[in-house]
């Protein structure tokens, strides 16, 4: 499903009542998969299908385009949990990036699994259990915005939401086939989002072509002065050339954990890219690990920690085993750590600019491999680890960054990779994913 072929539809005659009836069917048939916490009854979408009733399709850029919404971003009126049921509450008002999709037409279909508290890229970390891989169901979907992804992926919504902190907004694009952007910092607000590391937290957007992505980041991308990190795009950006430079890890820096078929994908990757125009250039990757490494290890998990000591303090059996295990470290970190930490952040951000000053973008496998979901419940924490290898610096080092289909192994599941800039290269990014899926936004 994606926007244009249903702009069609509408034009044909197609109605958004008639459509919703529809997903709910499709989302019925899917209801072994633990992909939705919540989906709006009839009664409560019944005031955003009213509403699109007295407008005309082309009068709003998103009519009747219907979308999902992480269970940690606010929707008016229906409960947000983070996937803690003990954390539950109803908010008055809708996150605002919600608010602009809604005002814009989009049709909120309901609210989807994740990751406890948006800690963890699995999707396995969740008591409304684990969401399946799209594709193969022993496999695991990806996290922490498990639901968000296999909802796009299995047509049950042109587009979702999802939060990227650690790569949640690039790990479950990679494992479902679809494409993940995730912005730079402060571009679309956080009004309205469970923090997980509110200083690093972005919302995050899936589709599943890079048409789609690039208009509906146009709408999500509204300053909201509301917001204390929020940041505007600067009225100029520029673009990336017909002919491009891009950066390639070192051979010693790329790792697979033994998966060869995606080796031989990335590497077809590169070369489709030099087939657009692009010379690659083999970087220093070394400043984008050491970052990598403070995310979890570092200070910054305190601001886990902040974020759900109310709860975690009067009510630890709420959450889950690994979860706790990794917040309550947030506990014992001191102000002299964090500022330690962020002197050597500065010094790798440093480094991470002088690289990025070379390149038009750098690309990377968004992840080296995938896991089957037994395979992650008998490890969940090493092999969490090993899923962030490409992702956990993003953020920390004030990236933006697009996850883009590149192929399948040969037992269809997909593989992903990265391409990724210095921040506010949003649009640029956006239009070279465009080029590398050979498509016109």
């Amino acid at each position: 499903m994606d926007r244009m072929t249903l702009k069609k539809a509408y034009k044909e005659g197609l109605s958004p009542r008639t459509l919703v009836a529809t997903i709910k069917e499709t989302i019925a048939r899917h209801a072994s998969n633990p992909i939705w916490i919540y989906v709006l009854s009839d009664e409560e979408l019944e005031p955003y299908l009213a509403r699109l009733e007295t407008q005309e399709a082309h009068s709003l850029p998103l009519y009747g385009i219907p979308f999902a919404i992480k269970d940690n971003i606010d929707l008016a009126g229906i409960p947000t949990t983070a996937a803690c049921p003990d954390f539950r509450y109803v908010p008055q008002t809708s996150a605002y990036v919600v608010e602009r999709l809604i005002e814009a037409g989009a049709i909120p279909i309901g609210k989807t699994n994740l990751d406890q508290f948006a800690t963890g890229l699995v999707g396995t970390r969740s008591p409304y259990g684990a969401c399946h891989n799209s594709i193969d169901a022993r496999y695991i979907s990806g996290g922490s915005s498990s639901g968000s992804a296999v909802s796009v992926a299995l047509n049950m919504v042109v587009f979702s939401l999802g939060t990227d902190t650690a790569g949640s907004g690039r790990v479950p694009a990679a494992f479902n086939a679809l494409v993940g952007f995730k912005p730079s910092k402060g571009v679309v607000s956080t009004s309205g989002v469970v923090p997980a590391c509110r200083s690093l937290d972005c919302v995050s957007l899936f589709c599943q072509n890079a048409q789609d992505a690039s208009f509906i980041f146009d709408v999500m991308a509204d300053f909201d002065a509301s917001d204390v990190y929020a940041r505007a795009l600067p009225a100029r950006v520029r673009d990336v050339p017909e002919h491009f430079y891009f950066g390639v890890p070192k051979k010693a820096d790329l790792a697979f954990f033994g998966d060869k078929e995606a080796k031989a994908l990335f590497d077809a990757s590169v070369e489709r890219l030099i087939v657009l125009g692009g010379t690659p250039k083999e970087i220093d990757f070394a400043p984008f690990l050491e970052a990598a490494d403070l995310l979890y290890f570092g200070p910054w998990v305190a601001e886990r920690y902040v974020a759900t000591k109310t709860l975690l303090e009067s009510s630890p059996q709420s959450f889950l085993d690994v979860t706790k295990g990794i917040i309550e470290q947030g506990k014992s970190k001191s102000a002299e750590a964090y500022f330690e930490a962020e002197y050597r952040l500065k010094a790798y951000r440093r480094k991470a600019e002088a690289v990025l000053e070379t390149v038009d973008f750098i690309v990377t496998p968004t992840t080296g491999t995938i896991y089957t979901i037994e395979e992650v419940n008998a490890d969940p924490i090493r092999l969490n680890t090993n899923l962030g290898y490409y992702t956990n610096f993003m953020n920390l080092l004030d990236c933006v960054a697009y996850a883009l289909p590149a192929g399948r192994r040969n037992n269809g599941l997909p593989f992903g990779i990265t391409i990724f800039a210095d921040h506010f290269n949003d649009k640029a990014l956006l239009a070279m994913g465009a080029r590398y899926m050979k498509e016109n936004v």
